[in-house]
């Protein structure tokens, strides 16, 4: 932003308060700055928007990837005419709903009706800041990236709700009413589960979870009954099959966005997809351990490999097991039926609330015991890497 006489004041960041007292900061002399705080904002800025584009690309081939398996399991060819082998039938259909008009309805309140659509789409981008794509040298330093993911996903509610209401349409309006019931629901299972996670690892940062991981085990081993139940909630979170009863099209013709079209209704999609992308990198992130392979911390400490290196392999297994988690949502979309709503509420209250908070206390129970019989390190099995025997706990 630009700073001004008028909001001279407003800025709590003491480096821009030194130099104020000298100058005023303006696009000409951004960039003869020597000092190095000026660099590191403007490199996020820059990173930040460099890293949309590779998003919206992988956005746009998981929505071909899901269609092409799809339809090899439904004994289907998919998408097989734009481009090779059907390789450029996201552009294509991105093409054609950008340069669709947008139809507002008449009775509909115009501005929410576009801020439903936006910020869908704006706090679905926003939330991959905090993934930590290199452990060792991260480009944001955020020591509560769990909890900003968290709440991101939590913000997403109000796009839905905006967009059923503003609509001024009963099927739209029944429609959000039920991701948002939906989703609030299996939020609580998702902040449950996560408690743990943050008492074995004890911090809220991304980065030292899978760091953590790395040096003993992955969680998923055990956490294994809690793993499972936070997919399925994902799965309810990202309003997908079974779970898909916002959009149950031969209820609610669609759901919450019936009336959208053009690009707000891409701006859903898109939306949509992104959060299926980073839940399933949430949940390699918390149970499998990011991008470790095995061998991350010897390339990295013991044989003094390359940081790049290190950090490319890191982000290739990454990207790897995130494919696998989302090809698991894709098949159990060709697989399952649907959920009726009834059996959807009776799933979240009466059966994943009782048991993850059963396990909240299983485990903060252990931990309790553990610290008062100041036991401070619990053994591992031992691995053909003998470069660590035991990994402690903090209380």
């Amino acid at each position: 932003m630009f700073i001004t006489l008028k909001n001279f004041f407003l800025f709590k960041n003491e480096y821009y308060i030194g130099y104020l007292d000298f100058m005023f900061i303006t696009p000409k002399n951004l960039f003869l700055f020597k000092n190095e705080y000026y660099f590191g904002y403007l490199d996020f800025i820059i990173y930040t928007f460099i890293g949309l584009i590779p998003l919206l690309v992988a956005i746009a081939f998981f929505t071909l990837a899901e269609r092409k398996a799809m339809a090899s399991i439904q004994r289907r060819k998919g998408p097989n005419v734009v481009g090779i082998w059907g390789f450029l039938q996201p552009f294509a259909d991105g093409l054609k709903l950008i340069v669709k008009e947008i139809i507002i309805p008449n009775k509909a309140n115009k501005f929410l009706f576009i801020l439903g659509s936006s910020l869908t789409l704006f706090l679905s981008l926003i939330g991959w800041i905090a993934i930590p794509f290199n452990i060792f040298n991260p480009l944001l330093v955020l020591n509560t990236s769990l909890l900003y993911i968290l709440v991101i996903s939590s913000l997403g509610v109000y796009g839905i709700l905006l967009a059923g209401w503003a609509s001024n349409s009963k099927y739209a309006l029944l429609g959000a009413l039920r991701s948002v019931s939906q989703m609030i629901s299996y939020e609580v299972s998702i902040s449950l589960i996560v408690i743990p996670i943050i008492l074995l690892s004890g911090s809220l940062s991304l980065s030292k979870i899978v760091f953590i991981q790395i040096l003993t085990v992955w969680f998923f081993f055990p956490l294994f009954p809690l793993a499972i139940i936070f997919f399925i909630s994902i799965l309810a979170e990202t309003n997908r099959v079974p779970f898909d009863l916002p959009e149950a099209e031969a209820e609610l013709v669609a759901g919450y966005n019936v009336e959208y079209s053009a690009f707000t209704f891409a701006s859903f999609f898109l939306g949509e997809y992104s959060n299926i992308l980073i839940m399933s990198t949430l949940f390699v992130l918390l149970f499998f351990g990011g991008g470790d392979y095995g061998t991350l911390v010897i390339f990295k400490v013991f044989f003094n490999c390359n940081s790049f290196i290190a950090t490319l392999l890191y982000d290739f297994f990454l990207a790897f097991k995130v494919i696998l988690v989302t090809f698991t949502f894709v098949f159990i979309r060709a697989n399952l039926p649907r959920f009726r709503f009834d059996q959807l509420m009776f799933i979240g209250w009466k059966i994943f609330l009782p048991v993850t908070l059963g396990a909240v206390f299983f485990y903060a129970s252990i931990f309790l015991v553990l610290g008062c019989l100041d036991i401070i390190q619990l053994p591992r099995i031992g691995t053909s890497y003998n470069f660590i025997n035991s990994f402690s706990i903090r209380f």
